[in-house]
Parts: C-alpha cells; sequence; structure tokens
C-alpha cells in the first residue's frame, strides 16, 4: 500500500512539474554574433527562472524573408512563437499581431531608452515593441591603407571615396591582390539596398522618398544624380556581384581583406577586431560620406531592432518579462560590449566599459541620434510595398536596366499612385 501510494505521489509530481513548466519561444536574427548573444542571454534568464524553458528560433538574415515567416506565424494565429524581434520600420504595419507592453510594465523603463525610438514603436498609444538595440549605417576604412597611400584620413564625400578607393584598388592590385577591390555596400534588391540608396539621396540633400508629411519628394536631380554615381561604381570600385550583396557579404569581404572601404552596421565592427578577421587593429569607422550637392550633408539610414510580444502568445505575461529582461540595462550592455550591437538606454553611452571596449560610441553618437528615418510611419501599414517599389527601382538602375533619371521619374508615378500622396520637392 505504502508502495503504492509512493508511486501515486511520483506520478502527481511529474504530471504537475509538467504542467508548471513554461516554454517560451523566442524568434531572432542571425546576423554576425546575434544568435549567440540570444541564446546566451535566454540561458540567463532560464538560470534565474527555474522551471522555464527559452528557446531561441533562428530566422532568415535579410528582413523581408523574416517580414514572411512571421507574416506566415500572424496569418495562423499560431502560438508557437511568443517574443519576436521586429524591426524599427514595422510597428506601424504589424500592430495588430502584437500586445501593448504598456499594460505588461514597460512603462516602468520606457523612459531610459530614446524617446524617438520609444515614439517610433507606439502606435494609437499603444507600445508594440520594446527597444532592444539601434543602429545607423557607418562607413569601415582600412586606416593601414590610407597611410600607404598618402590620404590623411576617411573621405568626407562620395566623390572623395569613388577617387580614394580607385586608387587604392589600383594599387593593390598591382601588388598582386586581384581580388581586392575599393569599396563594398549592400546592392541586392532588399530592404538593405533601401537602407544605403536612401543614405545617398538623402546626404546629397534628395529628401528622404517621401517626407513626413506625406510629399514623394523622390525624382528630383540631387536624386538622380547621386544613384547615377552608385550605378558607376559597380565593376569599377565594386564588384559586379555587389547587386547581389547583403550585410554579411560586404562584411566577409572586407574583413578578409579584400576591400579599402565597407558601408554597414556597428555590428561588424567587434567582429572585424575578432580573432578570425585578417584585418583586426587595421581599420576604423567614420559617418558616412556627404553629396557634392549644395545643402548635402552626411546621412545614415536610422535601424535597430525591437522585442514584442505575440497577441496569440498563450504566456503573454511570462513574454513580457522576458522581454524586459533581454532589453535592460544590464543584458544590453553585454550586447555592447561583446557584440557591438548600440544600446537604445541612453545611458550606456556614458558606461565607462562600453566606452572602452567600443570606442567610437561616444565619438560617433551624434550619428546615432540624429540617424535619418524611412519612411515607414508615414505609409504605415503599407512600408512594405513603398520599400520595394523604392528598391526595385534603384536596382535597374544598379544593373543598368533603367537609368537613373527614368527609373525614379516611373518610382515616382507608382508612389503616387501607390500611396495617393502629393509630390513635390525634397
Amino acid at each position: 500500500m505504502r508502495k503504492l501510494l509512493f508511486s501515486l505521489a511520483f506520478a502527481l509530481a511529474l504530471v504537475w512539474g509538467a504542467a508548471s513548466a513554461q516554454t517560451l519561444t523566442v524568434a531572432a536574427g542571425a546576423v554576425g554574433m546575434e544568435l549567440e548573444l540570444v541564446r546566451d542571454a535566454a540561458q540567463r534568464f532560464m538560470d534565474a527562472n527555474p522551471g522555464v524553458t527559452v528557446n531561441v528560433l533562428d530566422t532568415p538574415d535579410l528582413a523581408d524573408d523574416r517580414l514572411g515567416l512571421y507574416l506566415q506565424f500572424f496569418e495562423a494565429r499560431s502560438p508557437e512563437v511568443d517574443l519576436y524581434q521586429i524591426d524599427v520600420i514595422w510597428p506601424g504595419d504589424l500592430e495588430e499581431h502584437f500586445v501593448d507592453l504598456f499594460e505588461f510594465g514597460a512603462g516602468d523603463v520606457v523612459d531610459q531608452h530614446f524617446p524617438a525610438i520609444v515614439e517610433n514603436n507606439t502606435v494609437d498609444g499603444r507600445l508594440i515593441g520594446i527597444p532592444w538595440f539601434t543602429d545607423a549605417g557607418l562607413l569601415y576604412y582600412r586606416t593601414d591603407l590610407l597611410e600607404k597611400y598618402g590620404f590623411d584620413g576617411p573621405p568626407a564625400t562620395w566623390s572623395e571615396l569613388t577617387e580614394m578607393a580607385q586608387v587604392i584598388q589600383d594599387g593593390e592590385r598591382a601588388e598582386g591582390n586581384t581580388d581586392f577591390w575599393g569599396f563594398v555596400w549592400q546592392g541586392n534588391a532588399y530592404e538593405g539596398l533601401t537602407c544605403d540608396a536612401l543614405e545617398w539621396i538623402a546626404s546629397n540633400a534628395g529628401g528622404r522618398i517621401i517626407e513626413p508629411d506625406g510629399v514623394i519628394t523622390v525624382y528630383n536631380p540631387n536624386a538622380v544624380e547621386i544613384i547615377d554615381l552608385a550605378a558607376s561604381w559597380v565593376g569599377t570600385i565594386s564588384p559586379p556581384g555587389v547587386t547581389g550583396f547583403a550585410e554579411e557579404d560586404a562584411r566577409l569581404m572586407f574583413q578578409a581583406g579584400n576591400a579599402a572601404f565597407q558601408r554597414n552596421w556597428p555590428y561588424a565592427y567587434s567582429l572585424g577586431q575578432g580573432p578570425d578577421s585578417d584585418i583586426a587593429g587595421l581599420f576604423d569607422v567614420s559617418p558616412l560620406p556627404a553629396g557634392d550637392a549644395e545643402g548635402g550633408t552626411p546621412a545614415a539610414t536610422l535601424g535597430g531592432w525591437q522585442l514584442g510580444v505575440s497577441r496569440y502568445s498563450e504566456n503573454p505575461e511570462l513574454a513580457a518579462e522576458l522581454a524586459l529582461f533581454l532589453t535592460s540595462y544590464e543584458e544590453q550592455k553585454i550586447r555592447a560590449i561583446v557584440g557591438t550591437f548600440n544600446p537604445t538606454i541612453m545611458a550606456l553611452y556614458e558606461d565607462p566599459e562600453v566606452l572602452e571596449a567600443v570606442p567610437f560610441f561616444g565619438a560617433l553618437y551624434d550619428v546615432f541620434i540624429n540617424a535619418v528615418a524611412r519612411p515607414s510611419t508615414i505609409t504605415a501599414p503599407d512600408y512594405a510595398e513603398v520599400s520595394r517599389l523604392f528598391f526595385r527601382a534603384v536596382h535597374d538602375v544598379l544593373t543598368g536596366v533603367e537609368e537613373a533619371d527614368t527609373a525614379l521619374a516611373l518610382l515616382e508615378l507608382d508612389l503616387e499612385a501607390f500611396t495617393g500622396f502629393p509630390t513635390g520637392s525634397p
């Protein structure tokens, strides 16, 4: 009898343990060190919360592909994923699929984060995502090669970059490195090209595609001029295959020592200084160049990612607790030091340990807080299609399918028909 009671009690304990165990799934990125850092953070959360299991879902590198995967989950109202890593451009388009984090304690910490990002993530008073890390495009350059070829510092304009890249490329090839190129960037037909091309246009006083007041300004002489210049890079200072490049393609070529300059996000810095990098200690970063047009100034596209709790989660309270943990001061500090992910918590830009590990966070602080936003808010919930129209038009110019003047004129008509917005000058 005693044995039977013991067996019954043991069985009930197993059942209770299974019932009390809680599992969360996070859909996260895998560019650079992202996946490793998220898994490490998930383990720290599990260590602090016995009985909780956190699974990390590896999602596609390209934002467009990741969005497609997310939409499949949302259309099925799937509870399989509790917490989503969402792009800075998605809150307006996806808000119906996420809970309001203000209802789960985010109001107590949200003032720590950059106000502009919090505002971006707030739709009709609902906080769709808690800021996790921010981004802005940067210019990476080989300090040793600039010195070797007599340049005092990084280029101030895109024309200067073109000339410097050509000189360095010619010199390195003459010494036998036939795989060397002057400049690598993101030229594939995807969201990354929207980011690069917006930087080119905005830096040349060519506007922001669609302005915050809803005026379409993409077709103007300054925009045409700079897109023409970018197209001239393909096959000259940039490999012909750059029109198929995403972030990792550019990073790997630069990190292998086969490019003088690259445009990329801050995450590439720590990887470039890593033990497996051929250029560790031989490069630095600076603001992106300005255009030559009157009024041209350096422009960096605002990037970054947030964490949002799915409306279809079976445990939104615990998922929100995990989101607040992952975006906390302590966790953002680890990500900044180990992976060069820009914090969204303002105080971390004065943290001595962060600045020691990543000095340019302090030096380029103005770049990050003044980055140019894509027109995602004004075009919500249709930004994804607006971006597709833009990057396809630019890609047609880069690949020689269309002249810049024609491509941007047609793009203006397409955007006008799609959005109903008026056209005007930047």
